[in-house]
């Protein structure tokens, strides 16, 4: 249960869904954990019953200058940071009411989005590497991705797009860490479908709900949708020094789905 002992991390999006799993698996083993999100009051409660070891700090990872007050407040009360996950995302389906497909999505959905997923993971990369530069501590930065950014997505082009794109920035931030020297590691989780309050508005609600939830089941091979701790596990794993040689690497967790089209058969 110790196995990122004595490790600083920062998760983002960590009031809800996968955020909070990975914030309480890596307290749970041994980390001081770093919980940020725009929901104040909820990390807030998560930090308070995870207690020693565990903060929060709001924030909205599209602006900036939120990032630099956050760096302010780590290097003045912790010192150091050893990981960062990149966790905060939106689909643009939250409200029910949105247009996401490449050809009916306005302008200002499709920069909503990709400021939240693609400009917060650009800022948290950024200015993590300058705070570990700075204070000389090696890290292991996990971009959360999504199986959305290897296949299209026709009613969630953005969504699609920015994490296609997080997959990509993974591997350049990985190379130029490598490339300047810096024991900065950076990788990239590509989740399919994980049971968390994002599926609420996917699923439906009613008798639908049950239709969709079955259509999504029998597209995975193993019959079943991901668990929150799944992810973090994997995660766990690559912010130790067990997969100090895992760089910029893409690691899909989606119960098979990406392998290749499949069809039940009985016997």
């Amino acid at each position: 249960m110790n196995r990122l002992k004595d490790k600083v991390i920062l998760i983002t999006g960590a009031a809800r869904g996968i955020g909070e799993g990975i914030a309480r698996e890596f307290h749970a083993q041994g980390a001081t954990v770093i919980l940020t999100d725009t929901l104040k009051s909820d990390i807030e409660a998560i930090a308070e019953e995870l207690g020693e070891n565990a903060f929060s700090h709001p924030l909205d990872v599209s602006d900036e200058q939120q990032w630099l007050d956050l760096f302010g407040w780590i290097e003045d009360k912790l010192g150091r940071l050893n990981g960062l996950v990149n966790n905060a995302g939106v689909t643009g389906l939250e409200s029910g009411n949105e247009v996401h497909n490449p050809e009916k999505a306005s302008l200002e959905a499709w920069r909503k989005v990709h400021a939240v997923n693609l400009d917060g993971t650009f800022l948290g990369c950024k200015h993590a590497i300058q705070f570990m530069r700075k204070t000389q501590s090696a890290g292991s930065i996990i971009n959360m991705s999504s199986r959305s950014g290897l296949v299209g997505i026709p009613g969630a082009a953005a969504y699609a797009s920015s994490k296609a794109a997080i997959r990509n920035h993974t591997k350049t931030v990985a190379l130029y860490c490598a490339q300047e020297g810096l024991p900065i590691r950076c990788n990239s989780v590509h989740p399919a479908a994980i049971m968390t309050p994002i599926w609420d508005p996917m699923l439906g609600s009613g008798p639908q709900r049950e239709v969709n939830f079955k259509k999504i089941v029998d597209a995975c091979p193993m019959r079943r949708f991901g668990d929150v701790k799944e992810v973090a596990l994997l995660c766990v794993m690559l912010a130790s020094d067990e997969a100090n040689y895992i760089n910029a690497s893409e690691l899909t967790i989606d119960g098979g789905v990406l392998a290749g089209s499949f069809s039940a058969t009985s016997d």
